[in-house]
């Protein structure tokens, strides 16, 4: 039967929370007051009627400010949900092709892969061999040299065409 471990706590210490003798002090104005006690950091954030908020743990002594942090945690909230919305998940999109595609198909192809690179996704371009097309592997490497020499300008070869079983697989990432 042991205590159970105290709660870290996440985001930044304030008040009392803070365990140094000395601080960094910045005021509500912004303004460096330099190294101060702490004792005389804590009377001056409750005279102003805010909080001593650790900004700096790691430096040496902490950096300390007074502000609201009600209203710091809210500004702190807003800045991760922003980053998040900002955030852009590559997606690895997949195009399927056969050694003796037609013109139209293939061009039709084409434009999907250039949209994917405009909306910043890899491509697998994958080539499937069926029956006896497997004799005739050439073709396949001819038909994604082709691909690459078209898209040379969207996007660059991340993985060179190679032979897994009954399929060529490449992949191609936008530039």
């Amino acid at each position: 039967m042991r205590a159970p471990q105290p709660v870290e706590k996440d985001g930044p210490r304030v008040n009392d929370e803070i365990r140094a003798r000395e601080v960094q002090l910045i005021d509500k104005d912004g303004a460096n007051r330099g190294v101060v006690d702490f004792r005389t950091a804590m009377d001056l954030a409750l005279e102003a009627g805010l909080d001593l908020v650790e900004i700096a743990p790691n430096s040496a002594p902490p950096v300390c400010k007074i502000l609201d942090y009600g209203k710091f945690k809210y500004q702190e909230q807003k800045k991760a949900a922003e980053a998040r919305k900002k955030q852009k998940i590559v997606e690895v999109k997949e195009i399927k092709f056969r050694p003796m595609i037609d013109d139209h198909d293939y061009d039709v192809k084409m434009r999907a892969m250039k949209r994917f690179f405009e909306e910043g996704d890899k491509v697998k371009v994958t080539l499937r061999f069926r029956g006896r097309e497997m004799a005739h592997q050439e073709l396949g490497f001819k038909l994604l040299e082709r691909v690459k020499g078209d898209l040379s300008t969207a996007a660059k070869v991340e993985q060179e065409p190679k032979l897994e079983g009954r399929q060529m697989v490449m992949v191609m990432a936008p530039r």
